[in-house]
């Protein structure tokens, strides 16, 4: 990866791409940001607004609109685009009305020459970020997805205004599909050192597992709850992009819980679903296999075979 000029080549400027590009000028990111769209105007449109606020940034950031052919030289290909997930509607339903927008992202930006690390934002997440692994024929280790990073961030705020507890002393994970198959594997939860079942044990015993519960159900329906309310979620996702954009360029090898291909990790192999894994300038360094028990292992199975029901369905 360069080190001289970070670049970042966004495809899709709505709002979750919007959302994301404003945190990258707000956090001086990167070097340079491309902005394409199918809708060229729009994406001129958000360069100028964007460069009118370096003046009041610490940035030097370069933002302008352009094409494919920009993303030759992008370290990170960030992938917003696709159509919007209507109220009420499952991610996997999503599935098919996204599959022909990507058909048409991923051909030309690997056509330019592109050999940098894909990020996928497009709900059904983690479907699609196995749809651009597919098409561009990357190392699966250079595909990720947002996968359940943003999920994790809901639960740990959850849970730190549960037990009083700032959020990033919370150490807790969302893992499975983003969506309906999503859960929080208790027995790795973490408060510190401490355990979030034996701070449940001192204090308020089985009123604390049922409310854990409520918890996971949550932040399992928070993105359903916020789309009933203002249609579309943008903010929390784009920060989570965010961050993970920052563990690539800055070779962090930080963990987050992403959309990544497993191979034989759980027993799993040739899904891409959130787990949390080690991330750094050559996209995910590896899976960090926790240890689950059978109840969670089953759980994540059953999440698996609910992506791979997907997965068939393209073969349709």
């Amino acid at each position: 990866m360069k080190r001289d000029n970070r670049k970042i080549a966004l495809i899709g400027t709505g709002m979750v791409g919007m959302s994301y590009a404003y945190a990258l000028l707000n956090q001086g990111v990167c070097d340079e940001l491309v902005l394409i769209d199918v809708n060229r105007e729009r994406a001129v449109g958000e360069a100028m607004d964007l460069n009118h606020g370096l003046a009041f940034s610490g940035s030097s950031m370069k933002i302008y609109a352009g094409s494919y052919r920009d993303g030759t030289d992008a370290d990170i290909a960030v992938i917003c685009a696709g159509v919007a997930q209507k109220p009420g509607e499952s991610r996997l339903n999503l599935l098919k009305r996204n599959m022909t927008v990507f058909e048409s992202i991923v051909d030309p930006i690997k056509a330019s020459g592109f050999n940098g690390i894909f990020l996928v934002a497009t709900n059904p997440v983690d479907v699609m970020t196995h749809i651009t692994c597919a098409i561009s024929g990357f190392n699966p280790r250079r595909v990720l997805g947002t996968g359940t990073a943003l999920d994790t961030a809901r639960l740990r705020y959850l849970l730190g205004e549960y037990l009083r507890v700032d959020p990033r002393n919370v150490h807790a994970y969302v893992i499975g599909e983003h969506g309906d198959t999503e859960f929080v594997p208790w027995s790795q939860a973490m408060v510190a050192t401490k355990s979030v079942s034996a701070l449940c044990d001192e204090s308020h015993g089985s009123v604390c597992a049922g409310d854990l519960e409520k918890i996971s159900e949550e932040v399992r329906t928070a993105a359903y709850k916020i789309i009933e309310a203002k249609n579309a979620t943008y903010y929390g996702i784009g920060m989570a992009m965010t961050r993970i954009t920052k563990a690539i360029l800055g070779d962090e090898h930080s963990v987050l819980t992403v959309s990544a291909m497993l191979r034989g990790e759980y027993g799993q192999n040739g899904v891409f679903v959130g787990v949390p894994c080690i991330i750094n300038q050559n996209g995910i360094q590896r899976v960090l296999t926790l240890d689950l028990n059978d109840e969670e292992l089953k759980k994540l199975d059953q999440s698996c075979q609910t992506l791979k029901r997907c997965y068939e369905e393209l073969d349709d």
